[in-house]
């Protein structure tokens, strides 16, 4: 099986022990040829130092548009890098710098086809084609660690669902589900090569492998040096624009199956199955997905179909608890006793404002606490307490389904070292100094000490700005709240009825709703500005690795976007309404506006209007991000080609014509529905029906992620991932500050604890114990007792007394206004509630947590399966090549050596 010369394997031998080794292996690497044989044709490959193709060239009608070949039709397209001979002043160095990175491709055993600007569809810009032959796979196959099929997976499937035909519907076809047969694997070693189950060459490393391996050295490939300093890497050769662009191929247009018998269509079979909405109720096929565009946007994939699974019982929950509030609206009391004319028409309240509002009738609010009562009544306790559970039932069963992933996608040894520890090109390239390593004992670049303080200082200082910016936005809307609900309560006010213009939308609702407005336009504002402030100063702190890159991006968005988005819901929930004052005695922000009241029915309706806007508007404007802003540039972009021939528009331009799917495009998906995940848990307890939300977002956002990744950008670089990485330990973060949040929702927010405390220990009425409330929880304010900065300019029907919510002694009691005992006792049975409820669902979600196993036990037995069998493969073919040399008569193939051999194949059988 053994395909490598003699020469060859001298100049394979070497594997990457460190960068400067990764570039030698580059520069030294040809591939073996036999004698008189040229590697490169002639009429088929340009040399490293052309700009054009050779002279005798292949008509480009020819060949098939959708052709992923060389012109010879055998070698596949692995990699296409993009260019424009543009004239300018940089046109000479940029040239040497092709030559001299082109050179050294060759060099590293990669074949080159360049396609001349007069063969491209606008007649500008050239297309290099990278093949990567056998050798080449094989060695750096070895280099990745990458596993690959030893033997066929003997294990008995699992026994079959019951459930299985109920959820047939949703089952997609066994080909497209399971598009090969399950093997077992171990690491390439380009020097066992019969151990593995090599049928064909060309197609034994799939398409993304293919890709990820040739990405991988061009992103190590110099190409000169400039300033004294060494240069390499196909990124940096994209920012300064020697090339516009670095992608691998599409298999196929999404659209029709590929004219080719040997491309698999695999973008074809992609779109048709999972991509298109109507699919939107069946499964998902993530091993075709995985072997497509690789194990990191795989576990992307997956983790978002298993939260949308678990978010269909948190929706059903949450519109129970919904329809609940809705069937009992009308036997709500509180609401019963606003409405009536007898009580809440007689109630007359203090002004909303200083000097220019009026009094007006407790009434005037009927419909608005009807509403409330759909969200706040004794099914937020229960739906709050459920999430609390619900959240660790969806974390553990995660863990157990990436267990599952990771052996089935043969990333159980896989270390993220292995590929994210590596140091990122950008920081080789940046740090001139090295030491030695402790691990491996070579020397590799560092950041001195004193740098890293400086970058991380001013990186710091930059975040803390932008923060503080946000909270000053928020100030800002809270402002804006108070100026205007004035403006507001005067407009709504009839002087000779008392009644606002709707009873739907009194002056607290239409302040919130504009404020909410207003503070969803900042948010997407200030997140436009900042996502490109933290990559530049991420890129600023020259992060030594891949995983500290994306790690430290992680934690800067996530803060930003946690303050920003959640800041206003935090203001409502905790703070609106709990430092007002009484009359006579407010409190003004800036000695200027007076803090703002909560209505009569409690603040938590406020709360469901700000989440709903927000939570409501990012989604919808994500969409529009995702799935419309692609597909205008690319219908702009492609407007001129659907005027010429189908023929003369070839795969490599039809994708360099979608948009370009970039490093950090899972991130934001990620940061997307990790803030949704976000307001279904911190703020569920005012919004039961955020679940659901959630939940049709999600049905359309993975169809949408599906169409737009297929559709509409360029073929990502396939990358590994053995989980969702720092995004775990953040949803475990927020699962339990949601616990937290929601007991102080329910304590603080709603109206629940005064009710209970009314219920059990003030009510007088025996037969209708929650008769009277409204009248015990409004205190009494004598009208003569206003200083003039507070009284209304008029009172025209001469009203001696108004109420306010609070719980204060009327003015003619010995302690004039000072807290009622029942405030202190409602406060207490808060924090007594508090405490109590975050106990039990914290000990419940530990119990849970203890209880769920995070691998499951079959996947265990497979695991240990798997590493006897390649153990036992691997002894076995030792062994045999002992056993070869002895008869050979080796004398280095001694009698004790095979014994140790075949002793080590006993106690690997023993263990």
């Amino acid at each position: 099986m053994n395909r490598l010369g003699k020469k060859a394997n001298e100049t394979l031998i070497e594997m990457a022990r460190s960068a400067d080794d990764d570039i030698a292996i580059l520069t030294k690497f040809k591939p073996s040829q036999s004698e008189g044989e040229e590697c490169n044709g002639p009429e088929t490959i340009s040399t490293a130092g052309s700009e054009i193709p050779s002279s005798s060239e292949i008509d480009k009608r020819h060949q098939s548009k959708d052709s992923i070949f060389f012109r010879d039709g055998v070698r596949r397209i692995d990699f296409v890098l993009s260019y424009v001979d543009d004239l300018n002043k940089e046109w000479e160095k940029k040239l040497e710098r092709r030559k001299e990175f082109e050179s050294n491709l060759q060099k590293a055993g990669l074949e080159l086809e360049t396609e001349d600007k007069k063969e491209s569809e606008d007649g500008k810009i050239f297309f290099v084609k990278i093949h990567a032959p056998w050798e080449v796979l094989i060695t750096y196959a070895e280099v990745l660690n990458i596993k690959v099929p030893i033997r066929e997976n003997d294990i008995p499937p699992m026994v079959e669902n019951p459930l299985d035909c109920v959820l047939f519907p949703l089952r997609l076809p066994e080909k497209v589900m399971h598009p090969e047969p399950d093997y077992f694997t171990a690491p390439f070693s380009k020097d066992k090569q019969e151990l593995y189950l090599i049928n064909d060459e060309s197609t034994f490393f799939s398409p993304s492998m293919r890709n990820r391996i040739v990405n991988y050295i061009l992103t190590r490939c110099p190409y000169g040096t400039e300033e004294g300093k060494k240069k390499f890497g196909i990124k940096r050769l994209l920012n300064n624009g020697t090339y516009t662009a670095a992608y691998p191929l599409h298999d196929c247009q999404y659209w029709k199956k590929a004219s080719d018998p040997n491309c698999d269509s695999e973008r074809y079979t992609l779109y048709m199955e999972w991509a298109r909405f109507l699919r939107f109720y069946k499964e998902q096929p993530l091993v075709l997905i995985r072997k497509y565009y690789g194990e990191k946007i795989g576990i992307y994939f997956a983790w978002l179909g298993f939260y949308t699974e678990m978010l269909f019982l948190a929706a059903v929950v949450g519109l129970i608890c919904f329809l609940y509030g809705l069937f009992t609206m009308d036997e709500n009391m509180s609401s019963k006793e606003i409405c009536d004319p007898a009580i809440g028409g007689e109630i007359i309240m203090c002004p909303l404002c200083d000097r220019d509002c009026e009094y007006w009738r407790l009434n005037t609010t009927c419909e608005s606490s009807q509403y409330s009562h759909l969200f706040d009544n004794v099914a937020t306790l229960f739906f709050a307490i459920f999430m609390g559970i619900w959240v660790t039932l969806f974390l553990e069963f995660w863990k157990r389904r990436q267990a599952r992933l990771k052996y089935e996608w043969d990333l159980v040894d896989f270390e993220e070292e292995q590929q994210q520890l590596q140091l990122r090109p950008e920081y080789e390239a940046k740090c001139t100094q090295k030491k030695k390593n402790p691990v491996t004992q070579e020397m590799e670049p560092y950041l001195p000490l004193t740098s890293q303080a400086v970058r991380f200082c001013i990186s710091g200082a930059t975040v803390l700005f932008w923060v503080s910016l946000i909270i000053a936005s928020m100030i800002a809307v809270i402002v804006y709240r108070l100026a205007v609900y004035a403006a507001f309560a005067s407009l709504m006010e009839n002087t000779q009825t008392l009644q606002p213009i709707s009873g739907v939308l009194t002056p607290q609702l239409a302040t919130s709703v504009t404020a909410s407005c207003l503070n969803f336009v900042i948010i997407m504002i200030l997140n436009f500005f900042y996502e490109r402030i933290a990559i530049w100063i991420t890129d600023m702190e020259i992060p030594r690795t891949h995983m500290e890159y994306e790690n430290r991006l992680t934690m800067k968005m996530f803060l930003f976007q946690f303050v920003n988005y959640y800041s206003s819901c935090f203001y409502v929930a905790f703070f609106k309404g709990k430092f007002v004052g009484y009359p006579g005695a407010y409190t003004y922000m800036f000695n200027r506006w007076r803090n703002e009241e909560c209505d009569p029915a409690g603040c938590l309706i406020e709360l469901t209007t700000q989440l709903t806007i927000v939570m409501a508007g990012k989604q919808i404007w994500g969409n529009i991000q995702e799935a419309i802003v692609p597909w205008i540039c690319n219908w702009w972009g492609r407007r001129k080609a659907r005027n010429n021939p189908e023929n003369l528009y070839s795969r490599w331009e039809q994708d360099h014509d979608l948009q370009t799917f970039g490093a950090l495009g899972l991130f934001y998906e990620y940061l997307e529905m990790v803030i949704q995940f976000g307001f279904i848990t911190l703020f569920v307890a005012s919004f039961p029906l955020a679940p659901l939300l959630a939940l049709m977002n999600n049905i359309l956002e993975i169809r949408v992620d599906s169409w737009k990744l297929t559709t509409q950008y360029r073929r990502p670089v396939a990358a590994k991932a053995h989980s969702i990485g720092v995004w775990q330990e953040i949803l475990n973060g927020m699962a339990i500050l949601s616990v937290v949040t929601n007991a102080f929702i329910v304590a603080f927010t709603s109206d629940m604890i005064p009710r209970l405390v009314y219920y059990y220990a003030y009510s007088e009425n025996e037969d209708s114990p929650m008769s009277g409330y409204i009248n015990n929880s409004l205190s009494v304010f004598l009208i003569s007792d206003f200083p003039e900065r507070n009284e209304p300019k008029e009172n025209p029907e001469n009203f001696v007394i108004c109420r306010y919510r609070d719980y204060r002694y009327p003015p003619d009691h010995e302690k004039k206004y000072l807290h009622t005992m029942q405030f202190w006792h409602i406060l207490a049975a808060k924090l007594a509630f508090i405490i109590i409820m975050e106990h039990v669902v914290f000990i419940v979600k530990f119990f849970v947590a203890w209880m769920i196993p995070d691998v499951p036990a079959d996947v265990k037995a497979k695991i240990k399966r798997e590493k006897y069998l390649t153990q036992k493969i691997l002894h076995e073919y030792e062994l045999e090549k002992l056993k070869e040399r002895l008869c050979q008569g080796d004398t280095r193939a001694t009698e004790k050596e095979f014994i140790a051999t075949e002793g080590r194949m006993e106690l690997s059988r023993a263990m």
